[in-house]
């Protein structure tokens, strides 16, 4: 076998491998278990938060409790075991949580005035007997898990001393139907799955979602014209952009940090090589010149590399 040859193999074998982890992704559920969280969790109590005006439809309380158990840091005491539901600081009872382990106590006050909500929420240190944080969250009514979500931001970050992401969304493909009916949606979501909105439905594969710094837009990779093309698609309006639908294999595309420049992966040449586009002129740069492999690029945060994986040792 030449050498060319070879190479060709390698590449069509690759292509291959691809489509059967694609088959069978399709054809099972994604389980994930987590089977440790940190060693010592930290224990805290959410209490019911107080809620003044009209109905609000929402355990916002729920929520950050939620969210707080999810993260692994923290052991959220069950509603069942409190003694107390106190709404201000005059009725925390710091023997009463003291007894029960509890070493945070969250205590909140919603009000929706208009189309607007308000959420002011206190936590204290029970061993010290001090408040530590008071923080006020708003947002417009429509968006009440928002509110729910950057609360539980606010205590994480005062209590582990990192940033929250509660408060962020997620972006996945869900492949539905029969072997010979498959149908491919792409969906936006709260960080805890809540709210999946579908950004895009088609009976061929999509892959690699990739969020713009702004939060405004998704890239991805649609196989719809029955070959891969990269798109830029607005989530506000739904409009979409094809960048990119060269012959061969069109990847992986990774926004810029600062959102002006998409990397990606292209064989238009012959070989899966890194290229980067120029959002504003649609310009393209090569950026990898090898007979390897080269894919999966990722920036760094100062947007002045790129990272990627390449068999380029014999293997990834």
């Amino acid at each position: 076998m030449t050498f060319r040859a070879s190479k060709q193999y390698l590449f069509f074998t690759a292509c291959v491998f691809f489509a059967v982890v694609l088959s069978l992704a399709a054809r099972a559920d994604l389980l994930i278990e987590i089977t440790e969280g940190v060693d010592d969790p930290t224990s805290i109590a959410v209490v019911p938060f107080a809620h003044s005006g009209a109905p609000i439809g929402i355990d916002l309380a729920s929520v950050v409790s939620a969210d707080l158990t999810r993260s692994g840091r923290f052991e959220v005491l069950a509603r069942d075991a409190m003694l107390s539901s106190p709404r201000n600081v005059t009725e925390v009872v710091y023997r009463d949580w003291r007894s029960l382990g509890v070493e945070y106590l969250l205590i909140g006050r919603s009000e929706l005035a208009g189309d607007e909500l308000v959420l002011d929420i206190e936590l204290f240190d029970i061993t010290t007997q001090r408040l530590v944080m008071s923080q006020r969250v708003q947002n417009v009514s429509r968006e009440m898990r928002a509110v729910a979500h950057g609360a539980s931001d606010q205590v994480y970050e005062k209590l582990t001393g990192i940033e929250g992401v509660f408060g962020t969304r997620m972006a996945y493909v869900s492949v539905t139907g029969a072997a010979n009916q498959r149908i491919h949606r792409l969906i936006v979501a709260d960080a805890d799955g809540a709210r999946p909105r579908e950004i895009l439905r088609s009976n061929e594969p999509i892959l690699s979602p990739d969020w713009s710094p702004d939060g405004k837009h998704l890239a991805y990779v649609s196989f719809e014209s029955s070959r891969p093309a990269i798109y830029r698609q607005n989530l506000a309006t739904g409009k979409r952009e094809q960048l990119t639908a060269f012959r061969g294999l069109n990847g992986a595309p990774a926004w810029s940090p600062d959102g002006s420049r998409m990397a990606m992966v292209l064989s238009k040449d012959g070989n899966p090589e890194v290229y980067v586009m120029d959002l504003a002129s649609k310009g393209l740069k090569r950026v990898t010149r090898h007979f390897s492999i080269d894919t999966e690029p990722d920036w760094t945060p100062d947007g002045k590399a790129l990272v990627f994986t390449s068999d380029r040792g014999g293997q990834p």
